[in-house]
């Protein structure tokens, strides 16, 4: 028999919520007895599961079990752009250009992000991204490279981190923040404006269940606009 998708046993587990069958903070089944009621493999469950979360249906606490949100919530889905993408809609030509490419032990800050133990090495990475060969956004970024097992032999100079992390390496969750601040001297050199000018900024680290991929901010240049989905 073959084994049903995950977005068909979230769809499954949605309408058994929607009809009462689970009530709002009601205590649902495991994950492995969902997959034996189903027929499917665990993985497949716990994916119908955190789709469910994500969209604010359900509530996941380790050892504390799955339970029907009391109110639900619509969250807002960010999607991780892919930054080729974005240049390219614009009618110009992408090409990134590296920067930066060192193996060094991580600051105290990305490593508590990258849940990195002391004094351990990460990929650090700085990357212009370019359209018709002018600075689109600049990015900083570390990497777990335990995480990404290939990045180290990855053609960076060719392809973006961005877009070979996002083909090679899944991601489960992630946080995202947006700020706005000055330039300083590296992010104005380059994105070639001046000091001080206003930046909009993606600070962003992904994670695959409880391993932490990467970590990264991206500066846009002054009039940079993001669109979204709710």
């Amino acid at each position: 028999m073959n084994e049903r998708s995950h977005q068909a046993i979230r769809e499954a587990i949605r309408e058994r919520i929607s009809s009462g069958e689970w009530a709002p903070g009601a205590l649902m089944p495991g994950e492995a007895d969902l997959a034996d009621e189903y027929q499917c493999a665990r993985t497949t469950v716990n994916r119908a599961l955190q789709s469910l979360a994500e969209d604010g249906l359900i509530e996941r606490k380790r050892r504390a079990g799955t339970r029907v949100k009391e109110i639900p919530v619509k969250r807002a889905r960010f999607d991780i752009p892919l930054i080729r993408q974005e240049v390219e809609a614009t009618g110009a030509q992408y090409r990134p250009h590296l920067l930066l490419h060192e193996i060094i032990e991580a600051p105290d800050a990305v490593a508590a992000r990258l849940r990195l133990k002391t004094s351990a090495r990460a990929l650090h990475l700085q990357t212009v991204h370019l359209a018709d060969g002018a600075p689109y956004a600049f990015e900083d970024r570390w990497v777990n490279i335990d995480a990404a097992p290939g990045i180290l032999d990855a053609p960076l100079e060719e392809m973006s981190a961005n877009e070979w992390l996002l083909k090679q390496v899944p991601y489960s969750s992630g946080d995202v923040a947006f700020t706005a601040a000055p330039a300083g001297p590296r992010e104005s050199a380059a994105l070639d404006v001046a000091e001080g000018a206003a930046l909009f900024i993606l600070d962003r680290t992904t994670w695959l269940e409880d391993r932490h991929v990467t970590t990264m901010k991206l500066f846009y240049r002054p009039g940079h606009t993001l669109h979204s989905r709710v």
